[in-house]
């Protein structure tokens, strides 16, 4: 025989009120519906649990045995639900970005985070690219949305594989090209990322794809810094293509460029770390990367 906790709570109300109509106002239920439910657990019982007075009802002497147990049940139920709830682990997630991230990826994945952490806190952090572990290297990050390539010491899930394009001011000479070669922007001048973006500095101005030097405009450490950059004719930078969108500015233009390899968005955890906070955004943002 299996009855519900719902039933037993009906029942409880009842018994407590002496009275249907009371215990439905009570339980916000009508009271042809709990009549119906308390019927229906008589039956399963196999016994009468009231007996209808003037007043109201009236507990049946197996209503009256029946009903201390019910309220023990009902109460261990409660007490054991808080002690599940007090025993999920609570903090905060820290997130490292060093750009936006967009393209339908953070937000869904919070939100899965948050059903499977709910008493976790997530707290965004931008981070320099000085620090091309995205804050993993010195702790103050749990995970980050970072470009590959990164540091040693770190796994990755790349989340998204973009072209490379050129944003360039509005009025420059190029910017009359739908796509443009690579080998067309070799003598502009850069925006480049600090030294100690190490290999990220050098994939953002392509020596992948180069043999020369390329030409140093200026050197950024933020996303505000480059496109201010950009803006004020100091040179050109390399973006992907969902960055493109992302970091749109008057007086801006972007264009895709040929004859590169694509970037690739991954979001980053220390080597190793298989804590349920980490695993359970990893979790989440693998999800969502699958249906975008």
């Amino acid at each position: 025989m299996d009855v519900h906790l719902r039933e037993l709570r009906y029942f409880v109300a009842v018994a407590e009120e002496l009275n249907v109509t009371r215990a439905a106002e009570r339980l916000f239920v009508s009271q042809p519906a709990l009549s119906k439910q308390l019927r229906a657990l008589e039956r399963q019982l196999g016994f009468t649990l009231f007996e209808r007075v003037p007043a109201g009802v009236t507990l049946t002497r197996q209503g009256e045995t029946l009903l201390p147990v019910a309220r023990d049940l009902l109460a261990r139920w409660t007490a054991g639900l808080e002690t599940a709830r007090a025993a999920v682990p609570t903090g905060t997630l820290v997130i490292g970005m060093q750009t936006a991230v967009g393209r339908g990826l953070q937000q869904e994945a919070l939100r899965g985070f948050r059903a499977e952490m709910p008493g976790w806190e997530v707290s965004l952090r931008l981070v320099g690219w000085d620090d091309p572990s995205g804050g993993l290297a010195d702790g103050s990050s749990d995970v980050a949305f970072i470009w590959l390539p990164v540091p040693p010491g770190l796994e990755t899930y790349v989340l998204a594989t973009e072209r490379r394009g050129v944003a360039m001011p509005a009025d420059h000479p190029l910017a009359e090209l739908a796509e443009i070669p690579f080998e067309a922007l070799r003598g502009e001048p850069f925006i480049a990322l600090p030294f100690a973006a190490g290999p990220l500095r050098d994939f953002w101005l392509a020596r992948d794809a180069r043999t020369d030097d390329p030409v140093i405009g200026v050197t950024a450490n933020t996303p505000e810094e480059v496109f201010e950059a950009v803006i004020s004719g100091l040179g050109v930078v390399l973006v992907a293509e969902g960055n493109a969108t992302l970091y749109k500015r008057p007086g801006m233009t972007y264009r895709p460029v040929t004859g590169l390899p694509p970037g690739q968005l991954a979001i980053a955890w220390r080597e190793g770390d298989i804590s349920p906070q980490v695993t359970a955004f990893v979790d989440a943002l693998r999800h969502v990367a699958t249906k975008v």
